[in-house]
């Protein structure tokens, strides 16, 4: 038996915990999904709570998710009007969440739900995070790199003892989720933000198995912007290199320009060097270009926040106790409670 600590769960009509599941596509494994989790929840004798949200499927999914709150009332499903992305969707569910203990997982089976036991323990022992660590990693070489290099660069961002940001399979205390809640940004990305209010956070192994069914919905590119919006949304440090890198140049330009004028006047006018100096200011342009379109997306994303849009809108959260459909009130929800 694995049982919470008491301030976890001031009131017991709370679920102890609480499963957040995001859902793109997945039909083929959202059944085999849903009895396995239970199957391992039932053992752990705490009361529980199974959270989908529907983050703008166009296959069987949606039904099959309504079948599953139709027959089980532990089991809730939250529906977006249309896509709005993975860590939307962990977000929506965050709120919706009622449970000491929160434990966030994808759909696709590739971590086992039966790891989920050990992530509780780990609560138990006074970690506020757990984030977990894939061994054994059964997807292709070229995500495997993109998602190295990804967590070699979060790791020196965030400066937390992490090595896997992105494996979804990761376990909050309730005072987390409720800070994380509190955020309103629009572009976020759920393992970083938690690390941003974790006091104790920790990281364990867990097994990680071939893809069920369905597609990856992390190819490279998307991986690439992914780095791209974490870099940026959780540090000024492009920025910063930008600026020293700028001091560096201006230094090197101011030198040159020395060393030129010397030249000059010990050899007198010349032209070979002519080309030499073009190639050098098209990598300068080149250059400031790329600093130009770095400090528009942080311009951009001001921009982005100030409209004050919201992260998603839910349609419905649907769930088995109620005698109809529970419809979210009007579009304005940017955060996380209905």
């Amino acid at each position: 038996m694995i049982s919470l600590r008491d301030n976890d769960l001031d009131d017991s009509k709370n679920p102890n915990i609480s499963l957040v599941i995001p859902v793109f596509n997945e039909e083929e494994t959202i059944e085999q999904l849903y009895s396995r989790l239970t199957k391992t929840l039932s053992s752990m004798n705490n009361p529980y709570e199974i959270i989908f949200v529907n983050d703008g499927s166009t296959d069987a999914s949606p039904g099959l998710l309504r079948r599953l709150a139709d027959r089980d009332d532990k089991v809730v499903v939250v529906t977006f009007n249309r896509n709005y992305g993975q860590h939307a969707a962990v977000m929506a569910g965050l709120g919706q969440s009622t449970g000491g203990v929160v434990v966030t997982m994808d759909a696709d089976l590739q971590n086992p739900p039966e790891e989920v036991p050990r992530l509780v323990e780990k609560i138990n022992e006074g970690y506020d995070v757990v984030g977990t660590r894939r061994k054994k990693r059964k997807d292709s070489t070229l995500r495997r790199f993109g998602s190295k290099m990804t967590n070699k660069i979060m790791k020196r961002v965030l400066r937390a003892p992490m090595r896997d940001y992105g494996c979804m399979l990761r376990a909050y205390r309730r005072d987390v989720v409720d800070s994380m809640c509190q955020c309103s940004e629009i572009s976020t990305f759920v393992p970083a933000l938690a690390v941003k209010f974790a006091a104790n956070p920790t990281e364990i192994r867990v097994a990680h198995n071939p893809r069920q069914g369905g597609k990856t919905k992390y190819p490279f590119g998307n991986l690439v912007k992914l780095l791209v919006d974490l870099v940026i949304g959780f540090s000024m440090l492009p920025m910063r290199l930008m600026t020293v890198f700028g001091i560096v140049v201006s230094m090197f330009g101011i030198g040159f320009g020395f060393f030129l004028l010397i030249r000059r006047l010990i050899i007198g006018p010349e032209v070979e060097g002519i080309f030499t100096l073009f190639s050098i200011l098209f990598v300068f342009i080149g250059l400031l270009f790329f600093a130009f379109g770095l400090m528009g997306e942080y311009i951009g994303r001001i921009y982005a926040e100030v409209r004050h849009r919201p992260r998603y809108l839910i349609n419905e959260v649907y769930k088995k106790k109620k005698a109809k459909q529970d419809h979210a009130p009007p579009a304005m929800q940017k955060g996380c409670k209905l």
